[in-house]
């Protein structure tokens, strides 16, 4: 049954689709295939490393702060939602088409190659910006614990002809050395991440299980702070895209406030996605990606419920610190050393987010380049390792510099609506492919569909409307520019458009 939607023999469609069993065969394919190593374990391990970041150990305290009050707990309870409506479309297409690729390959499956292109293009930029960020970010944490211990180590470079004033040698390095442990391997990268993981989830149990004996019953009154309107009004930069579009009065805290934050705190729960970009190197995808995908994301959501509920009762909202209010928190209750704990579960906590998000983008960046839409040089495997060496390396050295030159984090909202736009294609190309090929075995099956797609699609815009005009902006100007690539480059050289609809592919 051929799911081709074309405009005639050798394909010139813009939404020409690539079958299942096509993308299955590509991964059969000896030069191109990678090798199948982890297991539902592994998947989850990797989903935990991910999003537990810089999200739960920074964003708590400021949302708290500016948006919700003790209600955060609610706003990642909201956030969790809609990562879970997403995660039931992602598990149904990571079972079914256990390829490299993430939405960029479901895409491709069900929608079109146009569509699979712009996701994979938006793709490559959440996962590029949001490793060089968190790597500034893991660079930061370090400086603070070597100053902490009287270790100071200056910048590589200083002075006025370098971009910033200086080169940060340290997110530099990090991004170097984990480009070298995926080249090597994913088994490998999967045991670091495992003990790196262990690690970082004491580290938050820590949090919990001492934090409850500092709870103050005051601090949660009021639970749901009463809703106020920010002075001075807003840019239209920094208003959100909701604000500018229906003219609404923007404010903080009350029910609203809520929301507000959960559009937020979603950055604490970029990653799980990232899970199944791993698909095609899973030993059981039909069984473990669903649990692997699930799995994380339900254990994250309710480590970080358990820690806003704590740190808000532990000090006051209007209190809590914003730069680290997890640390800052036990600090104000006379017990430094959690503290410190704390920052250094932190800084080797974001090794695995930097690491797993790497390891998200050269996958998508591989499965593209196989089909064709980026130069074929990309998709082979190494010999030995049989990893996406070339892509590997060459997006390591890049982020790895644009890390060292540039702190980038006002970018870091595009991650934010980059996942976003990813969830929305994914819950739409889940309906989709249930008309088209309802006759493909689904190890997964999405339940209640349309109403889950749907709702999945309604959550990730209605977040994705809270997040400000200039993001919006940014983003449009990066899909533009995809666009013009596509035209320009991978059109015409698709493999699905050369070989036509019915050539053996």
């Amino acid at each position: 049954m051929s799911t081709q939607q074309d405009t005639g023999p050798g394909g010139d469609g813009l939404f020409r689709t690539k079958t299942i069993e096509q993308s299955i065969r590509d991964t059969e394919e000896p030069e191109h295939a990678l090798k199948k190593s982890l297991s539902a374990w592994d998947l989850i391990v990797f989903g935990v490393g991910v999003i537990i970041g810089t999200g739960i150990f920074v964003l708590t305290g400021k949302v708290a702060k500016e948006n919700a009050g003790p209600a955060t707990a609610l706003a990642f309870v909201a956030a969790g939602i809609v990562c879970a409506l997403a995660a039931l479309c992602y598990a149904e297409f990571a079972s079914t088409v256990p390829v490299a690729g993430s939405a960029y390959t479901f895409a491709y499956a069900s929608i079109g190659e146009l569509p699979a292109w712009i996701i994979g293009w938006d793709l490559v930029l959440e996962f590029a910006l949001g490793t060089a960020v968190v790597a500034v970010g893991w660079s930061g944490y370090v400086r603070s614990l070597m100053d902490n211990a009287d270790w100071h180590l200056a910048n590589a470079l200083e002075g006025p002809d370098v971009p910033g004033g200086t080169f940060d040698i340290l997110a530099f390095l990090l991004v170097l050395v984990l480009t070298a442990i995926l080249v090597v391997g994913m088994k490998l990268s999967a045991n670091i991440t495992a003990v790196v993981v262990a690690i970082k989830v004491t580290v938050v149990m820590i949090v919990i299980i001492a934090g409850l004996f500092f709870i103050v019953g005051d601090n949660y009154s009021p639970f749901i702070p009463g809703a106020v309107t920010p002075e001075g009004g807003l840019g239209w930069e920094d208003a959100p895209m909701l604000q500018l579009i229906f003219g609404y009065e923007a404010t903080n805290f009350g029910v609203m406030g809520i929301f507000t934050a959960a559009s937020v705190v979603f950055f604490a729960f970029i990653g799980f996605d990232v899970v199944a970009t791993a698909a095609e190197e899973t030993k059981h995808p039909q069984r473990d990606m669903p649990r692997g995908i699930l799995g994380s994301l339900l254990i994250c959501t309710v480590l970080y419920v358990a820690v806003a509920l704590v740190v808000t009762g532990m000090q006051h909202y209007t209190e809590l610190s914003i730069s680290a209010p997890l640390a800052d928190a036990f600090k104000a209750t006379g017990h430094p050393w959690y503290a410190g704990a704390i920052s250094f579960g932190a800084a080797v906590g974001l090794t695995t987010v930097c690491l797993i998000l790497l390891l998200g983008q050269t996958r998508v960046f591989f499965a593209m380049s196989r089909d064709g839409l980026l130069p074929r040089f990309f998709s082979i495997t190494h010999p030995k390792f049989k990893t996406p060496y070339r892509p590997t390396i060459l997006l390591g050295v890049v982020i790895a510099i644009i890390a060292g030159f540039t702190s980038i984090n006002e970018l870091a909202t595009l991650v934010n609506i980059g996942t976003l736009f990813a969830f929305v294609v994914v819950a739409i190309g889940v309906m989709v492919l249930r008309r088209t090929r309802p006759d493909l075995h689904r190890a997964f099956r999405t339940p209640w569909v349309p109403v889950v797609p749907i709702l999945s699609i309604a959550a990730s815009v209605w977040l994705m409307l809270n997040l400000p005009g200039e993001t919006w902006a940014r983003f449009a100007a990066w899909m533009i520019v995809g666009i013009i690539v596509y035209f320009l480059y991978g059109r015409s050289h698709s493999r699905l458009g050369r070989m036509g609809a019915n050539a053996e592919y």
